[in-house]
């Protein structure tokens, strides 16, 4: 048996608004979903804020019943105090899939990105790219010159990017490329070696927080770090400069001035201000 056709979707309180015989004349993405021959809508799962647009939600409902008996639609009421506001559509949509009842052997999933805010968008592509939604991305689009019966067209994107050879490839060949760059160019086959380098390179490239680099002197910390400082400013991680400090050096009451500057005067022999390492490293390394 072929899987059920499950759509995902927020009602479009503008796109999907029509009133009267002339609504047909109109495209409208939620209610052209049921209207496509190459794709059978089984059901829909339609969020909405039901106190404000449940009349309108009603209307598509019916709509849809008229082009595609057969799919059947579940209204959800997904009040939202701002659809705007980033965190608070993310956490409701990821709670919402949350304890949503998935059947992936049985059914296929999809989210339709046309209607919501763009905020509401960008959510459910990255729950989508995250898994936390088990599909496909659904793009509707209305077609050239709008007439009853014309559904427009339609686009499915996987983002399992593992489904994509050429855009692997390109992955792949970057982090060689940001690995070579932690080697400084030197080709080595040893294990241990290359083991750490690619734990460096992951830890540099997806995270922000601090690094430790240990190791016996003349080992190449130094150069080490100032790769990563370089791999991190390619990728316009750190807009700020390499500073290098040597802490051997910081004694005295020089040291404070050392790391966080002082203004003219200061104290005997201040001629001028100095920022200080620490003001001098600010967004950078």
């Amino acid at each position: 048996m072929p899987k059920r056709q499950v759509v995902f979707g927020m009602l479009g309180t503008q796109l999907d608004a029509g009133n009267g015989p002339g609504r047909w004349e109109k495209w409208r993405p939620t209610v052209a979903l049921g209207m496509h021959e190459d794709f059978q809508l089984d059901r829909l799962e339609l969020l909405l804020d039901q106190r404000r647009f449940g009349k309108l939600a009603q209307q598509v409902k019916d709509d849809l019943a008229q082009v595609s008996p057969a799919s059947e639609v579940r209204l959800h009421d997904n009040y939202l105090v701002d659809p705007w506001e980033f965190e608070g559509v993310y956490a409701r949509l990821h709670d919402f899939l949350a304890s949503y009842p998935f059947l992936p052997d049985e059914e296929d999933y999809y989210v339709h990105i046309t209607t919501g805010t763009h905020v509401t968008q960008i959510c459910w592509f990255l729950l989508t790219e995250s898994r936390h939604f088990p599909g496909r991305l659904l793009q509707t689009s209305p077609p050239r010159k709008q007439a009853s019966g014309d559904p427009g067209s339609h686009a499915v994107i996987d983002l399992d990017l593992s489904r994509y050879d050429h855009i692997a490839q390109r992955f792949a060949q970057q982090q060689l490329q940001d690995r070579d760059l932690l080697k400084g160019g030197i080709a080595t086959r040893n294990p241990a070696f290359n083991r750490m380098i690619e734990q460096i390179e992951t830890v540099a490239t997806r995270s922000r927080a601090p690094m430790l680099l240990m190791g016996p002197t003349g080992a190449g910390k130094s150069q080490l770090a100032k790769r990563v400082f370089e791999l991190k400013k390619n990728k316009h991680q750190l807009p700020g400069r390499f500073v290098e400090v040597n802490c051997a050096t910081l004694r005295g009451d020089g040291a404070m001035s050392t790391l966080f500057g002082h203004t003219k005067g200061a104290y005997t022999g201040a001629s001028g201000d100095r920022a200080g390492l620490l003001r001098s490293a600010d967004k950078g390394l």
